[in-house]
């Protein structure tokens, strides 16, 4: 079993300043095995909400629930919104003793009213498959090639990996989504996710997705925002600066796992990956996944402009600015783009993330720096 110890940290600190605590991520991620492990060693009374034994017991939730005391974990949480609002009447009693942990599949978007009916009394901590530093720096390949789903990474060879996330991925077009309310017929919605992993790594073009499918627009974003509620897209924002030059302002796409964008590209090993176009583009959203999942800043950004400047991720921390590019290069340089990024957006550093083993200075604030690196960053 891997241990994910700041999971566990953040679980114990959220718990202790808020009665209630949402656990979000993709299914099998390992919220279960999480919220298991965090209660090894406490008093927890559980409810799965996909057993029908414990579907059964929460017939009348406001009575199951008001004879609990201690912790309380409700998994799979999407499958009854109804009792978000349930949730709030309990917490809000001065008697409350509960505090209650919650586990979905779906982000806080998508599970209706839970904005509405919690705010102020629930703390979101959204969790994402297995990352560098908790499969170790030396497993990067195999994280990379097969993702980060627990059984995928863990799968016992290349062969197995790949048939588990193809079960994934049925299952999710199949059952997942339908348990949601969303009708969308699984051949069209698997056709729209094959697609839309060529267009990995790039900025949204709706229109010409939607000719490539004979979707509309509005067909394809709404497709496109299933896909991020459900944590199997990530829609990275752009960021607009007030200066002379023309700035996009479409999002970039990236499939969040890189295990299932090898699925969806028929890539099983990677012999394969390496000989395919879009291994570029491949590891650089892996490579930006890790960034965001180490560093965890409050907001994330690209930035680009129609002529041509660009920074994959910005952020700021603790009041500074910092940029991030994802290079596939052995060697990687200072270009035009960078120094633009700079000046425009005046970053306090830019970090070039590449597959290499060493880090060094390029430029006065431009450094190379290896994934394999990423909780090192200096000065953050």
């Amino acid at each position: 079993m891997i241990e994910r110890p700041s999971y566990l940290q953040r679980l114990a600190t959220a718990l202790t300043r808020s009665p209630i605590t949402a656990l979000l991520g993709p299914r099998q991620c390992g919220k279960t095995t999480l919220a298991r492990m965090f209660a090894s060693d406490k008093a927890v009374v559980y409810f799965d909400l996909e057993n029908p034994m414990d579907i059964s017991r929460m017939q009348n939730p406001t009575l199951m629930l008001e004879s609990l005391q201690g912790n309380v974990i409700i998994d799979e949480i999407q499958q009854m919104p109804e009792l978000f609002p349930i949730l709030r009447v309990l917490v809000d009693r001065p008697e409350n003793k509960i505090r209650f942990l919650v586990l979905g599949s779906a982000s806080p978007e998508i599970i209706k009213n839970v904005s509405e009916s919690l705010a102020g009394r629930v703390e979101f901590i959204e969790i994402n498959s297995f990352n560098l530093l908790e499969t170790g720096v030396e497993t990067c390949d195999a994280l990379w090639q097969r993702g980060g789903f627990p059984r995928s990474f863990l799968a016992a060879s290349d062969e197995d990996s790949m048939a588990w996330r193809e079960g994934f991925i049925q299952t999710f077009l199949n059952r997942d989504i339908p348990q949601l309310g969303i009708s969308i017929a699984p051949a069209a919605m698997r056709r729209f996710w094959m697609m839309l992993a060529h267009y990995h790594g790039q900025t949204l073009n709706a229109s010409e997705l939607g000719r490539s499918l004979g979707l509309s627009d509005k067909t394809v974003k709404s497709y496109l925002d299933i896909l991020t509620a459900t944590f199997m897209v990530r829609q990275l924002q752009p960021w607009h600066e007030n200066i002379s030059k023309r700035q996009v302002k479409s999002p970039k796409i990236y499939l969040r796992d890189s295990g299932i964008l090898h699925s969806l590209l028929g890539l099983p090993n990677l012999h394969a990956l390496f000989g395919h176009p879009k291994v570029g583009a491949s590891w650089e959203g892996f490579a930006l996944e890790q960034a965001l999942q180490v560093l965890r800043p409050s907001q994330s950004f690209f930035w680009a402009t129609h002529s041509g400047a660009e920074i994959d991720l910005f952020f700021v921390l603790k009041g500074k600015r910092y940029g991030i590019e994802c290079k596939f290069t052995e060697a990687p340089t200072v270009t035009k783009s960078m120094m633009q990024s700079l000046e425009s957006l005046g970053l306090e550093h830019i970090w070039i993330i590449y597959p290499g083993k060493e880090s060094y200075p390029i430029s006065g604030r431009i450094s190379a720096w290896p994934l394999k690196k990423i909780q090192q960053l200096p000065s953050l």
